[in-house]
Formats: C-alpha cells, sequence, structure tokens
C-alpha cells in the first residue's frame, strides 16, 4: 500500500530555489491523492507566496519566522502517514526519489529514511558543488565526524559507529547512543505516528528529535537510501558567512533557554579542541584540500579551507558573544 505524504517546507523570502523545489515536488510519480503540501512561511515580501500558491501549495503562516519554528507549525496541521521535511532550497534529483524514499518503511521497524549523499552536479554553483563532495553544510561536522551524507574526503556517510545491514536500496541503521548524526532535514522522511509521541511544541529541532527519541525508546532502526537530494546551500560566500552565524547565534540562544536537548560542547569538547588545533597548524586542512582533489578532481575544493578557517572564527565569535548577550540572527532581512 502507497503510504500518504505530508511535505512540510518552511519559508522566508524563498523566491530565488522555491521554483526548483516545488516543481521537482509536484513532477513526482507518486499518487496526488497521497501528498499534501505544506508551505510554512515567516513573512516573506518577495514572490515566495506567489510561487508556492502557483503550485497548489497550502500556506500556513509563520509568526516565530525560523525555520525550525515553521517545521513545528506544519506538523501541527500535517494530515498523513508520513512527514518529510523538504527544505525550500532543496530539488529532489528523480520522479522517482519519493518512491525511492519510502520503501524502507515496508519494514515496520524502520521509523524514518533518509538520501545517502548530496547530489553532485557538475553545473551547479562552486559552493554547492562542494557541499556536496564535503558531505556536510558546515566543515566543522567532518572534524566532529558526525556529519550525515557521503563525504569524498572520507567514503563514508558519517564517521560515528553504528550497527548497519546493507539492503540493495538502503542501509538499514540501527542507532542505540549518543552522539548522533546530524540526521533529520534535507529530504528527511518521517512516520507520523512516531513524531506524535514527542510532544512538540514550537520548535522542531532535526538534531533534537531523534536523541529524545533514543532516551525514550534506546534505540530505533533507521534507513539511509542510497540516492540523493540536490542541496542548493549557499549561492555566494556571503551567503554561507550569513548562515553560520546564523547557525551559532540560533542555537546559542536557544541552549541558554533551556530548549535545546543537544550540547555540542558537552559531546564533542575533545574533537572541538583538536579542530582549534588543526586549524592553528595549518596543513591538516590543506593536506585535506588536496586529498579531496585526488579523490574528485574539481577546483571547488579551493574553497575548503576559506569554509574552514571562516567557520572558527565566526563560531568562535559567535561562542564569546553568546555568553554576553545570547540571541537570535534577525530575520527581517533574510533572504535565500
Amino acid at each position: 500500500m502507497t503510504p500518504s505524504i505530508s511535505i512540510i517546507i518552511p519559508t522566508l523570502n524563498s523566491a530565488t530555489t522555491l521554483s526548483k523545489c516545488l516543481s521537482s515536488i509536484t513532477s513526482q510519480n507518486y499518487p496526488k491523492n497521497k501528498l499534501e503540501i505544506l508551505v510554512i512561511d515567516g513573512g516573506s515580501t518577495d514572490t515566495t507566496l506567489k510561487i508556492a500558491k502557483k503550485h497548489h501549495a497550502k500556506i500556513l503562516k509563520n509568526p516565530l519566522k525560523t525555520g525550525e519554528a515553521g517545521k513545528a507549525v506544519g506538523l501541527k496541521k500535517a494530515r498523513h502517514q508520513l512527514i518529510a521535511f523538504i527544505d525550500s532550497d532543496n530539488i529532489l534529483p528523480t520522479k522517482n526519489w519519493l518512491k525511492t524514499m519510502t520503501v524502507p518503511f515496508k519494514d515496520t521497524q524502520i521509523i524514518a529514511t533518509e538520501p545517502n549523499s548530496f547530489t553532485y552536479r557538475p553545473q551547479d554553483p562552486a559552493l554547492t558543488r562542494y557541499f556536496a563532495m564535503l558531505g556536510a553544510n558546515d566543515p566543522l561536522c567532518i572534524f566532529l565526524g558526525n556529519y550525515d551524507r557521503q563525504s569524498q574526503l572520507t567514503n563514508r556517510w558519517t564517521n560515528l559507529k553504528f550497527p548497519q545491514q546493507n539492503f540493495p536500496t538502503y542501509l538499514k541503521i540501527k542507532f542505540n547512543h549518543l552522539p548522533l548524526p546530524t540526521i533529520g532535514a534535507n529530504g528527511t522522511i518521517i512516520r507520523h505516528n512516531t513524531l506524535k509521541t514527542l510532544n512538540i511544541k514550537n520548535y522542531y529541532f532535526d538534531n533534537d528529535i531523534f536523541s529524545k527519541l533514543l532516551n525514550k525508546q534506546k534505540h530505533f532502526y533507521f534507513a539511509k537510501v542510497k540516492t540523493g537530494i540536490i542541496h542548493l546551500y549557499a549561492g555566494n560566500f556571503k551567503s554561507f558567512l550569513n548562515k553560520q552565524l546564523r547557525r551559532i547565534n540560533d542555537y546559542s540562544f536557544h541552549l541558554s533557554q533551556n530548549q535545546r536537548s543537544t550540547n555540542l560542547k558537552e559531546q564533542y569538547l575533545p574533537k572541538i579542541l583538536l579542530f582549534q588545533l588543526q586549524c592553528l597548524l595549518v596543513f591538516p586542512i590543506l593536506y585535506q584540500t588536496i586529498e579531496g582533489f585526488i579523490k574528485k578532481p574539481d577546483p571547488a575544493w579551493l574553497i575548503h579551507p576559506l569554509a574552514v578557517y571562516s567557520t572558527w572564527f565566526i563560531y568562535l565569535y559567535g561562542w564569546l558573544y553568546a555568553k554576553i548577550k545570547p540571541h537570535q540572527t534577525s530575520r527581517n532581512k533574510w533572504q535565500k
């Protein structure tokens, strides 16, 4: 039986990417009566809402503006068996993507599925190609080992160790300890009944959801599907820097408000210190750049040192500033 899917897409001035995202969804070889598309908007002033209406999406308001708040709003209104979290800068790479992603749910033990990689396309901007090859949207994740997509640097989808079984179209992972990889966004599909047990309120923090589930159940099964998803994460380097600053500001703020259950400092302090040492030594970062280029020749690897060092400086700044005045990044002029 084909499962029904509620697709949740938080938006805020997302016009530059939303049309491609929605077109890739509406062109899926999947029964239309089994799909609903929920666009949860934080007050867009561009053509985001016009694009959403054109693709017959149901539009909901998100007064708290952030993507995490938008996901929580969408989840409260979703009606279907499965919940798909697809960001406005995601594009489904094939017309059978939804069918492929729902195959593992035939196994009743599996509570969620996620693409195993970010789709690499030679025609994409350099930043998009770089993150697709890296297997992460945040370079720090490579050093912490908690990335969740296939990386050209390591030839793994994560550096954390969990039992897994290999099936023709997916890997069945048994998550049985913390920390977890950064699962939960960019094409993750979850059983609605599973999410109903977690009492989600104003914010849906991807990583925290699965940590809470693990604390509640002691273990759960998750499928890494042997497919990809296109993620147009940052159109230029300024956009990347803004997103990194937003990431550390928002994380620090919600942590200070006791709204986050994932504490990176507690889980990864030795690796965070090692990351800073590697940055100081310089050579490890240059070695990764060369190694990446050898494994996947693409000049986009030249972005790696810039991305690593800018992340280091921004996170140090954000962490120190949060000690004085924790705050969320303003969404008033936010644009994708």
